[in-house]
C-alpha cells in the first residue's frame, strides 16, 4: 500500500496522539490508528478528523488489511515494565509485547517504533528483551533499545523513556539514533507562565520567576488506579519544589486574589508534555489528564521518527534512481 514519496505508518496503543502527532510532523501518513479507549479516541477524531480511528481491543484485531505500511509504531502498556508497580513483565496480563511480534510478522512493515518506561531496561527484564529480540531478528529486524530523556529533545520534563527500534535488515546500516538538541527546554516557570497568570493572578510572575526547573516526570495512572493529581509522594514533592501543589488538578487558572501554591490545568500538563495548545483533550478531568499523563511527547516521537524516515527513505531514493 505504500509509494515513493510517501511514508505510511499504523499506530497501536495511541493514546491522545502524542507519538501520532509526532510522526505526522515527522513525515508519516497514519493509515489506522487503534486504541481502546473512548476518551482517546474522541480526542483523536476531534483533532484529526480524517484520521482512521479504530476504537477496539487490540488483541482482537487483525493488520493484515494493513500489510507493507513503513512504520507500525506504539506505546504499549507501561505496568508490567514500571517501577511504580509489581513489575510483573511477560507475566502481566498487560503485556502486549507477543501481540506487537504477531502483528510485525503479519504486517512486516520496514521498521517498528515502541515507546515504554524506563523499567524495561532493568536487569530482572534482560532474559525477556532478548527473546523480543529474539523474534525480530527472526521475522528479518535489527533490534535495538535506547533510553531517551524528553529534556534533550525540547520538552520541559524529566521524562526518560525506553524506545526500542527495529528495522528490517536492508535498511539498518542507515539506522541511527537522533542527536539531542543543543538548546536546554524551557523552565516550567517560563513554559507555563501566561496560563498561570490567564486569569488574572497577580502572583503568576513571582511564581513564574521561582518555578525555575524542568518538571518531574508526569504521572498518568491507569483506569484502575490513579486519578486526577501528579504523581505519588516523591512527586507531588518534587512539584512543590516548583511551587505547584500536585495533590489535585485545578479546572481552570489562578483567578485574582489567589493565594497560596497553584494547581496545574490539564492544558498546563498537555504543554508540559509537548502538546500544541490547539491540541484539544476530550473528557472530564480525570480522563484527560489521565490521556495527557500517560503520553509520549511529540517531539520525541518526531525525533524518532525522522531518524527513522531518513534510514529508510534512503534505500527508497536509490530504488528510484
Amino acid at each position: 500500500m505504500t509509494s515513493v514519496g510517501k511514508l505510511t505508518s499504523v499506530e497501536i496503543c495511541t493514546g491522545a496522539g502524542g507519538q501520532a502527532l509526532g510522526l505526522e510532523r515527522a513525515g508519516f501518513t497514519h493509515e489506522a490508528l487503534v486504541e481502546i479507549e473512548n476518551p482517546a479516541c474522541e480526542t483523536l477524531r476531534i483533532n484529526r478528523p480524517k484520521w482512521n480511528v479504530l476504537e477496539q481491543d487490540l488483541l482482537n484485531w487483525s493488520g493484515k488489511d494493513y500489510a507493507g505500511v513503513d512504520l507500525l509504531a506504539g506505546g504499549v502498556p507501561c505496568p508490567p515494565f514500571s517501577k511504580a508497580g509489581k513489575q510483573l513483565g511477560e507475566n502481566d496480563e498487560r503485556n502486549l509485547f507477543p501481540k506487537v511480534i504477531d502483528l510485525v510478522d503479519e504486517i512486516r512493515p520496514k521498521a517498528v517504533m515502541l515507546e515504554n518506561v524506563r523499567g524495561l531496561l532493568d536487569t530482572v527484564f534482560d532474559t525477556y528483551r532478548h527473546y523480543v529480540e529474539t523474534q525480530l531478528k527472526a521475522l528479518g529486524y535489527t533490534p535495538s533499545w535506547r533510553l531517551l530523556n524528553s529534556s534533550d529533545y525540547g520538552v520541559s520534563q524529566l521524562r526518560p523513556r525506553v524506545i526500542f527500534v527495529g528495522i528490517r535488515n536492508e535498511f539498518a546500516e542507515h539506522s541511527h539514533w537522533p542527536t539531542p538538541r543543543k538548546v536546554e527546554p524551557l523552565t516550567v516557570g517560563e513554559l507555563l507562565r501566561d496560563l498561570m497568570g490567564a486569569n488574572g493572578w497577580e502572583g503568576a510572575n513571582a511564581w513564574a520567576d521561582a518555578a525555575s526547573a524542568i518538571a518531574p516526570t508526569l504521572v498518568g495512572g491507569s483506569k484502575k488506579h490513579g486519578g486526577p493529581d501528579l504523581g505519588p509522594t516523591r512527586a507531588r514533592a518534587a512539584w512543590a519544589s516548583l511551587g505547584v501543589n500536585g495533590k489535585t488538578l485545578a479546572e481552570v487558572a489562578p483567578e485574582a486574589g489567589f493565594e497560596g501554591m497553584p494547581r496545574l490545568t490539564v492544558r498546563m500538563a498537555a504543554r508540559v508534555q509537548g502538546f500544541p495548545d490547539d491540541w484539544q483533550i476530550f473528557g472530564r478531568k480525570t480522563a484527560a489528564y489521565r490521556q495527557v499523563g500517560n503520553a509520549f511527547p511529540a517531539p520525541v516521537a518526531e525525533a524518532v521518527g525522522r531518524a527513522i524516515t531518513k534510514a529508510i527513505s534512503v534505500r527508497r531514493l536509490h530504488a528510484v534512481a
